[in-house]
Formats: structure tokens, sequence, C-alpha cells
């Protein structure tokens, strides 16, 4: 995929890429070893987050809890700055002054010497302290250990996160301000670090971060942990960008608009894709959700393949403008995608889970065109899994495109879900295992392709938790998919773009929503799409 422009994502503060804490160890290296100072890097830090605070706050008192490595730098850069500004600041250290080494320890030296700051020790005193005190509510900056911290919390570290956590909740602290992340989360999936899932961590209302997000900053749960998330400049040249092997995006058009498939004055209903969704007995109305929705996305037709028992059904309550195909069995499915003009699949939506749903899909897919599969489509081989992605790795022609939400992914990948690593790395490894771009869905959705590349989805609104909201997500991507097929647009642009577009529509459209109101949106997500086109 090619590389976004350096633009904001949906929120101003977020650039498009998203670096791993390695890549951004790498970028820090970089630059140190291009001649910039490590700690100018680090004063400029400390002064980007001081920056951020006043914009914030008013003069109050500030708790400084400085780490022993480079995050606690940052934090006695911020302690400095804002005692010379007249704040009243206390600083507290985990661990020996005297360990401190290179930019952290000279900063320290800076804090004791340059400021006079006394360097409190970070122990149940601090606790006590902060418990009982009678001064006004503080400010706290979280300078412990950032998003390289790679172990849970333990001893007095633990303990110190446990009662501010109580405080906070009894309103007895002003704010939070996390230096990278909130201490506690691991940078690269966005869990809290912790034996057996007991991990604790800062509860930030401020996180202020360096040059780009790491995978945290917009991962589930952390990116509920770190309050709103400020990405700051402190003198890494975005060139470096280009040397890191960027593969993860925050998803926005400038990830896929230049893809997007606009008709022109050649375009008529053949040229912009013909999609079949194939429809459920029971469940009629699912099919008719991503058959409108397909369309809405801008599929020149739209076909369901209704099964003959439910085909009046179909007949009598699809849209007017889709068309609705009686198919008896597998073969008349075969036969229906038989027409080279048919150049998109999808199945599962309220398809039902059973062995004529996996049939269905072994069809599709032997077809060798683009394919969608959702729901009930990819929970019909929670036992056969492997079944599944040898039929996809055999269509070469065409891409396909799978749609798990928590569940159906746990079904469908149930060692790849028990491991470590976090969402982001189990929808690569996922797309990797099956040959399929994974629509990981929820409300960080994680759109992985086989290659490597990922995109996170971060602005969709809790109201997309209603029926029908993934079977219109499904007939988007098939209704994107399909154009792509008959002129250009891949399934991972495809993917992408239909869960912002889906994101957008529920954002434009507010509370109340209901999956029938995603479809009926779009038109207006259109628009402000073709006011970005060049």
């Amino acid at each position: 995929m090619p590389r976004p422009k350096n633009t904001p994502g949906p929120a101003p503060e977020l650039f498009a890429e998203i670096l791993s804490v390695a890549q951004m160890a790498r970028a820090d290296a970089h630059a140190i070893a291009s001649g910039v100072a490590g700690s100018k890097l680090m004063e400029a830090a400390g002064r980007a987050v001081v920056a951020a605070m006043l914009s914030k706050w008013k003069k109050r008192r500030v708790v400084v809890l400085c780490g022993p490595g480079n995050n606690g730098g940052d934090g006695f850069v911020i302690a400095r700055v804002l005692k010379q500004k007249g704040w009243p600041v206390d600083l507290y250290l985990l661990g020996d002054q005297a360990k401190l080494k290179g930019d952290a320890a000279k900063m320290a030296m800076r804090w004791v010497k340059t400021a006079r700051g006394k360097m409190i020790p970070l122990d149940g005193s601090f606790m006590a302290e902060l418990k009982h005190s009678k001064r006004p509510k503080p400010i706290i900056v979280d300078a412990l250990f950032g998003a390289g911290l790679d172990r849970p919390l333990k001893a007095v570290a633990k303990r110190t996160v446990e009662t501010i956590s109580r405080l906070q909740a009894e309103n007895e602290i002003e704010g939070i301000v996390a230096v990278d992340l909130p201490s506690g989360l691991d940078g690269d999936s966005g869990e809290a670090l912790g034996d057996g899932g007991g991990g604790v961590s800062i509860n930030a209302d401020l996180t202020v971060t360096f040059f780009r997000a790491k995978p945290a900053h917009v991962l589930l749960p952390a990116r509920m942990l770190c309050g709103e998330v400020r990405v700051v400049d402190i003198g890494l040249a975005d060139e470096v960008i280009n040397s890191l092997g960027v593969n993860t995006f925050i998803n926005s058009p400038d990830c896929w608009a230049r893809d997007l498939p606009w008709p022109d004055e050649n375009s008529h209903k053949y040229t912009r894709g013909h999609v079949v969704v194939a429809g459920g007995e029971v469940m009629t109305g699912a099919a008719r959700l991503s058959a409108l929705a397909a369309r809405r996305a801008g599929a020149g037709l739209v076909t369901i393949a209704a099964p003959i028992s439910a085909f009046g059904i179909y007949a009598a309550s699809a849209d007017p403008g889709t068309l609705v195909a009686p198919v008896g069995d597998l073969a008349d499915f075969k036969k229906l995608l038989g027409d080279a003009r048919k150049n998109a699949i999808l199945i599962g939506p309220g398809a039902g889970v059973s062995t004529e749903t996996r049939d269905l899909v072994l069809a599709a897919l032997k077809s060798e065109k683009a394919c969608v599969i959702d729901a009930d489509g990819l929970n019909a081989f929670a036992k056969s899994p492997a079944q599944l992605f040898k039929a996809i790795k055999a269509n070469k022609s065409a891409d396909t495109v799978l749609t798990p939400h928590g569940g159906e992914f746990a079904r469908l990948f149930p060692k790849i879900a028990k491991s470590a690593g976090g969402k982001l790395d189990h929808a690569r490894r996922a797309a990797r295992a099956s040959g399929a771009v994974v629509v990981f869905k929820g409300a960080d959705t994680v759109i992985a392709a086989p290659d490597g590349s990922a995109i996170i989805e971060t602005h969709s609104p809790p109201q997309l938790a209603t029926a029908g909201s993934g079977d219109v997500l499904a007939g988007l991507i098939a209704g994107l998919l399909g154009q792509g097929q008959a002129g250009g647009m891949a399934g991972f642009e495809a993917a992408a773009a239909a869960v912002w577009m889906h994101a957008e529509a529920a954002q434009m459209f507010g509370p109340g929503l209901i999956a029938e109101d995603i479809s009926q949106t779009l038109p207006n997500v259109w628009a402000g799409l073709a006011k970005m086109r060049p």
C-alpha cells in the first residue's frame, strides 16, 4: 500500500502513521546519529508537555512522578520548567538518583542545581502524603515508564498507581498527565501489562506523546486510558519515517481516497461492478441491508441470490433497484456466478450456520471473483478453518475480505485469539494465516493485509452497536470491492474505506441510529469525500 501523506487523520492531533515502540526508538536513534543531542530531544519533549499543560490548566500544585529511565528524564524537565514558571512542584523519584544514566541523569542534576528542586523518594510516604494532604488537589504528571514498559508494574510502582486510581475515583486529583503513554500499558498491544490479565495502569486525562502515535494510543483498552492524546514535535525530521518501514496507519481518506471509484462520463451500470449477495432463508433482513449498502457504495448492479423458500419475501421487500434471483441449490448458485459481469460476492449475513453456507462460500471462492465473507459465512468454518484458508489462497485472481467480530475471530483463529500480542498483532497473524484481508471489528476495528500492512479505525461511535450494522459494513465492502474489480480498488483499501465511511455515516447521523440509517446517510459521506478530490 502506498504510504499516506503526513496529514492529520480523524483526530487533528494524530498523523496518519503509527509507530511501534521499536520504530520510535529507531527514530530517536536516527536523530541522535544525525547529530541531534539526546538531551536536546529530552528538553524539547519536556517543554512540549508543559505547553500542553498550560493550554489546559491554570497554575496549581503539580506532583511529578519520575521513573529511572528516559521517561523520568522528561519528567525532570517538566518539573524544572514548571517551577521556573512559578508553579508549586513536588518531584518524586522511583529508584536511586545515583543509578540514573545518560540524559536522564543530566536532567536530574538540572532539576536539583538549576531549579533548586528536591528529589523525594517515591515510597509509602508519597502515598500517605498525597492521600491525607490538606493542600490543593494536584495535577499528577506520570513520567514513570511511558511506552517502553515491557513488564507489569510491581511493588512501589504498582501501589502508587493503585493509590492514584483510588484518589482519582474520590475526586481528590485535579488531573493526570501521562508522558508518552500512561504507565502500566503495553505500547504495542494497548493492553495493561499483568500476569493473568491483572495489570494496573494510570488513567490519564491528557497524554502527550512525541513525533507519531503508538498503537496503544488508538487501540482499546489503552485508548480509553489515555484521555486526550496530543502528538507533539520534538525536532525529529519527518523524513525519518521513510527509513522505518512503517506499515501501520490511522484510518483516514489519506489511506485510500486516491483509489475510490468515481464514475465518469463513460460509466454505466455494467462498468461499476455487479455484486451478488447470498440471502438466507430466515433472517432475510440481513441480506437486504447488505444489498442496499452495496448499492450506496456505488455498485452498478446488486443481485440477492434468494433461496426458493424465501424468494417471495425478497421479491416483495427488496428495494426496487435490487435484483432478486431464485436459487434452488448449489448448482443454481454456481450458474448465477457463471456470468462474468458478476464480479463480487458477499456470503454470510443471515445465511445460517450450515453445510449449505459452507458450500456457497467454497463455490464463491472457486469462481475466482472478489469475495466478502461475513458472519455465518465465517461461523460455518469454525470446525474446519484450514479448509477455508486453503480455498482463499487458491483464489489468486481476486481479493477476499473476512469480517469477524471478536467471537467469530476466536472461532476461526482459536490459537491466535488465545495468544499474547493484542488485537493488532492478532489481526496481522490472521491475515497471513488465511491469505485474506481481515477486518477485525470493534470500536477499534483493525484492517490487516497478508503482507503485514494494517489500518486502525479511530472514530467509530458507540451507536454502531446496533443490529444489522455489520451487515451494512459487509455490503459496503462488497460494493467498493466490486467496483475495484471493474476498475482498480483492491481489498485492503476497499475494506479500510468502507470501515471509515460506515463510521463517518454514524457520526453524521448521531444518536438514535439504526442500521438502515447508515446507508441513507452515505450520500452525505460521499459528498464530503467529493470535496477532497484533487
